[in-house]
């Protein structure tokens, strides 16, 4: 069967426009971390990609949007595995195993990501959509635990689960970042830990 020419035409657009905007948030990336989000600026980003700015807003529709797509892609949600048939416990230890895995890469990430957060806090627009980014994934996050583990088996509502699961991983990961010898691998074992204890506690 012969190739379909305009799927093989959308095909390559679709590679190149991946590769502009990788391009693009590896420019940002060095840049933010050279001078940070405030002292870095669109023209800055094109001429370190070797581009335009026409580039940046044929792929993005202003800075705080390229900026919070970078900010998403250098800290991406973190994923474990796990069986589906293991028990909340064991689902719990596979996320402390996951983020303890995961701490080379996020170590690397630390300081943009604290910097965005404080550019976040002073700019109303990328505030907004911060919160709506993480609203999206604590939706995805709870359904995910709707669909995988009974409702009496979790130690509270799903919906609440998955701001405390959050904020324990945000936690765990700067004050280890900051003080590596007080919060050695046992303590994130416990934090998860916890909360598959509560989930046993009789009601």
């Amino acid at each position: 069967m012969a190739a379909d020419p305009t799927t093989d035409t959308q095909r390559r657009r679709g590679d190149k426009r991946d590769r502009t905007r990788a391009a693009l948030l590896d420019a940002a990336l060095s840049l933010t971390r050279e001078r940070g989000f405030e002292r870095t600026t669109l023209a800055d980003v094109a001429e370190r990609a070797g581009m335009t700015t026409g580039a940046i807003y044929g792929n993005f529709r202003n800075r705080d949007a390229l900026f919070m797509a970078l900010a998403e892609r250098q800290w991406a949600p973190i994923r474990p595995r796990f069986r589906p048939d293991s028990s909340f416990a064991e689902k719990m230890r596979a996320v402390a195993e996951a983020l303890l895995a995961a701490l080379p890469e996020r170590r690397e990430a630390a300081v943009g990501a604290l910097t965005f957060r404080a550019y976040a806090l002073t700019h109303e627009e990328v505030r907004v959509q911060y919160r709506d980014a993480m609203a999206r994934g604590y939706e995805t996050g709870a359904a995910w635990f709707r669909t995988l583990v009974a409702a009496d088996d979790l130690p509270m509502p799903p919906e609440v689960l998955v701001r405390v699961i959050n904020a324990l991983i945000e936690g765990l990961l700067f004050q280890r970042f900051l003080t590596p010898e007080l919060v050695p691998d046992e303590v994130f074992y416990a934090a998860f830990g916890a909360l598959a204890a509560d989930s046993r506690r009789p009601a």
